[in-house]
């Protein structure tokens, strides 16, 4: 019966990563259907969603399963209860490459990104994929270091989002505010992509160390953290 829970515990684990491969390569058609307003991948991103989502309620089903028939305590029970908080986030992830797709469809025949920014977000675009490779391999491995060295990646993504806002506010403008406002919901998408993968860090702590800590404390430790409420 034990080798039996331990078996799911492990297809869980692996439902996991295979929600941050989805969610990867989402962001990347994504961003691609973004700079090249290619509606075709872009309407294929918005499909594929449902994929992770499907994902999401099998697996929140599996645990909700274990929780019943198998009643499991210390690290075993954070593993089942932690899981389906980490597939919260992964879908979430998902989500935002979507909402970047939905921009890239709303603009099409033209790309949502005016020239000046183009760099800025391909270079986003990079961060999340790199940001969700390493989600990915955290969750596999539970290493407390490779989750500090996640949270280390988010601060690139955070520059490039102030980076964003600091071509907006500058007097050198001149893209118009429909641009403006499109430019800065797709860096709001990205930097939610990569908060949520941080997310998926800390809680991978908690699952290792059973402690919460404070958001701005290093990890070992994990915070609690808040759902945020991003477009649909």
């Amino acid at each position: 019966m034990r080798d039996a829970f331990h078996e799911a515990l492990d297809q869980i684990s692996d439902q996991l990563v295979e929600m941050t491969r989805l969610a990867g390569s989402a962001m990347s058609r994504a961003t691609t259907a973004l700079l090249d307003a290619d509606l075709q991948l872009a309407e294929s991103v918005i499909a594929a969603d449902e994929n992770i989502d499907d994902l999401r309620r099998q697996l929140d089903n599996m645990a909700i399963d274990l929780l019943a028939r198998q009643q499991p305590v210390a690290t075993d029970l954070r593993m089942v209860v932690t899981a389906m908080r980490m597939s919260a986030d992964l879908e979430r992830m998902g989500d935002l490459a979507r909402h970047i797709a939905k921009v890239a469809r709303l603009r099409y025949p033209d790309s949502a990104i005016p020239p000046v920014l183009r760099p800025t977000i391909v270079d986003m675009g990079h961060e999340a994929e790199r940001i969700v490779i390493q989600t990915g391999a955290v969750i596999h491995s539970k290493d407390v270091h490779e989750a500090q060295a996640l949270e280390q990646a988010d601060d690139a993504m955070d520059a490039l989002h102030r980076k964003i806002f600091n071509t907006l506010l500058s007097g050198s403008w001149d893209q118009g505010v429909q641009a403006a406002v499109d430019v800065t919901l797709v860096g709001r998408y990205y930097e939610r992509f990569a908060d949520h993968a941080v997310s998926v860090a800390r809680r991978v702590v908690y699952l290792v160390t059973g402690e919460w800590a404070d958001e701005d404390a290093e990890i070992p430790g994990i915070d609690v953290g808040d759902d945020d409420n991003d477009e649909s």
